[in-house]
């Protein structure tokens, strides 16, 4: 899924280009929405296309569907979810029909579910939450033409060189045989199947687990199930280790050191006081982790594993990352998450706000959008430091205060 896209139910995954890149694009692809300026985009299209293997019946079969839509690009760049709080976001999604219908597919599928992760080694627990927060467990698609929402977000000049390579993988598919184009129908950022693939992971990553000689990430569980597992191992799962466990931090500590780019032995955090959110120590081994405060010191905490970047791997929001591995432990039988103290979150606009400041004084916080990503958070923390505030690298109402 594209970095920072929502599909009908939520956000499908997040793949770094995988197949062809492009080197350069036309004058006409950085004319954005100039109706004038498709056709010859879409001609040199078809001739990258046809150069690249892509039959001319293949072509055909998809061109009606090859058609910009400004709607498409009007979604992509009206998304403020992910400036929503980890409870927030975790709260609405993580509902309890979504936890009854999980554990109950957990048993259901049981011998799948065992298999795939003997051959893959990711628990069913992880491939269910993303199968439950992707398409509500399969049930809820998308309706909107693959190949239109391709190519309208390749033509629009905000990311192209992430889409026009989906487009083509797309092409690939059909001429593939996997799909055919009347069959490419999903949501509306060009994700398909119930594991919400983007065509790149389709077609390099799925695999067709059922034995009927055919990738349908659309209809078949068995196939849409592995490719998920398929694509976790491809970004590195670490069989028989644990993602994310829920623990109670001290009141004052090193706070800097909560931060994913920072990794202790779990026998350093049990010293600095880290224990199980139920009270237990956590063991002294050198298993390493780091300490994960989605909200700030005064928010939730976790241990967040390396199998927990492969989250992030899934998708770069760490909303949603750390949404969709809290709701796999849920499924694996961990408790409800605690809520911490009182926490004043900034609004979307107030992040905003707050993002133009640190850019004024020289910070990169990547695109100001209201979204509190890694660059801000980063950003966040250099200034909490030089302010004399706990540096846990969150946003908070009191920051903005002291910055304004």
């Amino acid at each position: 899924m594209p970095a920072g896209s929502v599909s009908n139910i939520i956000m499908p995954a997040v793949l770094a280009t995988v197949g062809l890149l492009v080197a350069a694009y036309p004058a006409s692809a950085q004319k954005c929405q100039d109706s004038q300026q498709f056709r010859p985009w879409l001609a040199d299209l078809k001739a990258e296309a046809l150069a690249g293997g892509i039959s001319a019946r293949t072509w055909a079969t998809a061109a009606p569907q090859l058609v910009f839509d400004p709607a498409i690009v009007r979604k992509d760049r009206a998304q403020g979810v992910f400036s929503q709080t980890f409870l927030q976001f975790s709260d609405r999604m993580v509902a309890q029909y979504r936890l009854d219908q999980g554990r109950a597919n957990l048993r259901k599928l049981k011998s799948t579910f065992d298999r795939i992760e003997t051959q893959f080694g990711v628990p069913g627990p992880v491939i269910s939450a993303f199968w439950g927060l992707e398409t509500d467990f399969g049930q809820v698609l998308g309706n909107d033409s693959t190949l239109k929402s391709l190519t309208s977000l390749a033509y629009d000049c905000r990311r192209p060189a992430k889409f026009r390579p989906q487009l083509i993988d797309a092409l690939r598919l059909i001429e593939n045989g996997d799909l055919q184009a009347s069959q490419m129908i999903g949501a509306w950022a060009g994700e398909l199947g119930q594991m919400q693939f983007l065509p790149t992971e389709y077609y390099h990553v799925s695999v067709d687990y059922d034995g009927d000689g055919k990738r349908d990430l659309l209809k078949s569980r068995a196939d849409a199930l592995a490719s998920g597992a398929n694509l976790m191992k491809s970004f590195g799962w670490r069989r028989g280790e644990p993602w994310l466990e829920e623990v109670k931090v001290p009141t004052r500590m090193d706070w800097a050191q909560a931060d994913l780019a920072v990794e202790h032995p779990r026998s350093r955090w049990k010293t600095s006081g880290v224990r199980y959110a139920d009270g237990r120590p956590i063991p002294g081994d050198g298993l390493k982790a780091s300490l994960l405060l989605p909200m700030g010191h005064k928010g939730p905490a976790f241990l967040a594993y390396p199998n927990f970047r492969m989250f992030l791997e899934w998708n770069q929001s760490l909303v949603y990352s750390t949404t969709a591995a809290y709701f796999a432990t849920r499924l694996a039988g961990a408790p409800k998450v605690s809520r911490g103290g009182k926490i004043n979150s900034l609004s979307h606009q107030q992040i905003r706000q707050l993002q133009r400041i640190l850019v004024a004084r020289g910070f990169d916080v990547g695109k100001v959008d209201g979204i509190p990503g890694r660059r801000t958070r980063a950003a966040v923390k250099v200034v909490q430091q030089r302010l004399g505030l706990p540096a846990d690298s969150y946003p908070t109402a009191e920051l903005l205060a002291r910055l304004q």
